[in-house]
């Protein structure tokens, strides 16, 4: 089958969920929305697999507007990659909603949540594959509009309801921006399709490529949520319904990412370090501040919409890595960095959503989300327990799991700085680089409390007590998100491959021979692999596999020189055998030991206490509040200190703190800003005077600095 047929039959399964969902009873809805959806992602996910793995490309004019141009639509490798990511995380969303969605029966209407739903799903794809500038903002206003009203969808809620209003505003305020860009991208030629607008590019001047850039950077980076535009994500993700929240950080979330490298490293790539610079900072800050959030954070939708912050950090941080080292002639070192940031990108959609669908289920099952009241979860939800852990520690970024690649790939770009010749470059990589590695630090302890705090211990609640396990309808789709992130984890040398055919275009150079040396084949890479260094690596066991398994190998290496053949190299596939081994060994000999043995059991020492209280043991918020305290300067919260007396004055009754936070970027960029233009109002204010005298002033003061400007410019 080729493209244009599946995306017609895609876009026939979008029509047919909804017009099933408003014709269908409204309890059948979810149902409905679980098949019709599933139906969807399977068909783009064969028609992004086509573009992305296939040499197969498509390319479509639908029709020509006079005074605009052709509206077209088409299909490279950058956006099938992209489509494909859409497919595979809707597909278990819809899945995990069938039941899920069954909670709002009665109170929300689920045939509207079904329409808005299809709806965004479509706008997703239609985005993806636009080809012109129109078509393009077009699908992103729908669907910017059609988040807010997914995100609203709880509307009764007073909290919800301002939240999604929040998001409107900054979507709109991030769209105008991109329109802005994509206008001066056009310039005098008024061309509006994208292969006209890369053509043009080189005509652009400096001053205008940086006022392009950074409209069009901060304009999609609103929907990513980097810093100083970011305090609307945190709101929103806590507002939506879980499935929802699920699909903004491991769908739309993306279309930033896609946004940025279409205009910023394909339509109009930097000619200078600059840009790259900022996204560099930009990335490493918001993935710092993000972590910092979400590991002081208890509610737990909350802590992984944070998280998505510091995600999203890495991902612009990898960009502007690759953007850095495409200005200054390096495109290998570009291609590397390109592809670690969309490695991650793909991890991050995998592990996020698996997450979110877990909180979702952790909600569901126990009424709340404060992991303060969670606990031992483990014994009442084993497998969503052995789902989530599977999620946390591939956001912790341990191997050999999916996180651990990227981040690590991400770390070892920025130690490549050295190849470099300028030295506030180089500091600028090693800041970020020591930012990026505090940050993966952080995300281990942020994801320990996670899982502990919620699934081990003591249940330090009632309804975390008599929780019930989920469906298996909703375990089977984190159990396709966790699978996936265990494949990703272990064989990266098969997906790096692809990834360097969607980067290839845009950095003009592969890089996969600088990655994955071909110690599998002897095809055209073996050629640049110098035999004698691999036949040290063959002793070492780099060809294990190569008689049953295709592909180049299994170790991910980039060669220096003579002085240092290895600048870094692993292998998480080999890691993952190992592993298996060690635990294998391990089960083995402590059944032979305690079968040797007698085993008596006791109850467990607990320092003379008859009964161990669960508000005796580690909360949420005491296990992370040294982070809190050694970070305080960022929180920089207002406490607040009530006391209350006894009558006979000696003695305290009650001692209440209320401790308030405002976030960073909103202290120190958004609040400056709104008291600046309070205090501009304020003066225009004073200016009516109700005095015609002065009206007519005014006039005159305004009509002589025309002409004055007129005479002189």
């Amino acid at each position: 089958m080729n493209i244009p047929i599946l995306l017609e039959l895609f876009l026939l399964s979008c029509a047919a969920g909804i017009l099933l969902a408003m014709a269908v009873p409204e309890r059948y809805a979810p149902a409905v929305l679980a098949w019709t959806a599933s139906i969807s992602s399977a068909v783009i996910l064969i028609a992004g697999g086509i573009g992305l793995f296939t040499n197969q490309s498509f390319h479509a004019e639908l029709w020509r507007i006079s005074s605009l141009g052709t509206l077209d639509i088409s299909m490279d490798r950058l956006s099938a990659l992209f489509v494909f990511m859409a497919g595979l995380i809707f597909l278990p969303v819809s899945v995990f909603s069938a039941r899920y969605m069954q909670r709002y029966s009665g109170r929300y209407s689920l045939r509207s949540f079904s329409v808005f739903y299809h709806l965004l799903f479509a706008a997703v794809v239609l985005l993806l594959i636009a080809a012109d500038a129109l078509s393009f903002l077009l699908a992103w206003e729908v669907m910017s509009i059609l988040c807010y009203l997914l995100i609203n969808y709880e509307h009764e809620k007073q909290d919800n309801t301002s939240s999604g209003l929040l998001t409107l505003v900054m979507g709109e305020a991030g769209f105008l921006a991109v329109v802005f860009g994509f206008l001066l991208l056009a310039g005098p030629t008024g061309g509006l399709d994208f292969a006209t607008l890369r053509l043009n590019a080189g005509a652009i001047g400096g001053a205008t490529r940086w006022v392009i850039f950074l409209l069009t950077f901060f304009g999609f980076g609103i929907k990513a949520g980097i810093i100083p535009v970011n305090t609307w994500l945190p709101k929103a993700y806590k507002a939506a319904p879980g499935n929802v929240a699920a699909i903004l950080s491991g769908v739309t979330l993306n279309l930033a990412v896609y946004g940025i490298i279409r205009v910023n490293a394909d339509i109009l790539p930097a000619l200078t370090a600059g840009p790259g610079i900022v996204a560099l900072i930009t990335g490493s800050l918001s993935a710092l501040i993000g972590i910092l959030y979400a590991t002081t954070e208890d509610d737990m939708q909350m802590m992984l919409a944070h998280s998505s912050i510091e995600n999203a950090g890495i991902i612009i941080a990898g960009l502007g890595a690759g953007m850095v080292f495409a200005a200054m002639h390096h495109p290998v070192l570009a291609g590397i960095a390109f592809i670690a940031s969309l490695y991650h990108m793909i991890n991050h959609s995998m592990f996020k959503t698996l997450l979110f669908l877990g909180s979702s289920g952790i909600e569901l099952k126990t009424g709340g989300r404060d992991m303060n009241r969670l606990g031992g979860l483990i014994r009442f939800m084993p497998w969503t327990a052995a789902f989530f852990l599977i999620g946390a520690l591939s956001i912790a970024a341990l191997p050999p799991f999916n996180g651990f690649v990227s981040e690590w790939l991400t770390l070892q770009t920025m130690l490549q700085s050295a190849s470099l010749q300028s030295i506030p470059v180089k500091i600028t990589f090693a800041l970020s680089g020591a930012a990026l590695a505090l940050t993966a630090g952080l995300a281990v302890t942020c994801f320990v409390k996670a899982f502990g705090m919620s699934f081990l211990g003591m249940g330090r609640s009632e309804s975390s007590r008599r929780a019930v396990e989920l469906p298996w309808s909703m375990r089977s789709a984190m159990l396709f998100l966790a699978l996936l992130c265990i494949v990703s984890g272990i064989l990266p040398t098969y997906i790096i491959p692809v990834l360097d055919r969607t980067v290839t275009p845009i950095v003009h150079e592969s890089a996969v021979d600088a990655l994955v040396p071909p110690f599998f084949t002897g095809g055209r890479g073996k050629e640049k692999l110098n035999k004698a260094f691999a036949a040290d690596f063959h002793k070492l066991g780099a060809q294990v596999g190569s008689d049953v398994l295709p592909g180049r190998g299994l170790v991910v290496l980039h060669q220096g020189g003579k002085r240092n053949p290895v600048v870094f190299a692993m292998s998480t596939s080999y890691t993952f055998v190992v592993l298996l081994l060690l635990l294998g060994a391990t089960m083995i000999m402590l059944k032979i030991v305690v079968r040797r043995q007698k085993v008596r059991y006791q109850p467990a020492w607990d320092g003379g206490v008859r009964k161990l209280l669960p508000g005796m043991t580690y909360s949420a918020t005491g296990f992370s509040n040294p982070v809190r305290v050694i970070f305080n300067t960022v929180f920089h919260p207002t406490v607040t200190i009530e006391t209350g007396e006894s009558p006979v004055g000696h003695f305290r009754t009650a001692i209440t703190m209320e401790r308030t936070e405002v976030h960073i970027t909103e202290r120190l960029a958004l609040k400056p800003v709104v008291a600046m233009l309070k205090a501009i109002s304020a003066r225009i204010a004073a200016m009516h005077s109700g005095s015609v005298n002065t009206y007519a002033m005014y006039v005159i003061i305004s009509l002589v600095m025309l002409l004055i400007g007129e005479r002189f410019f």
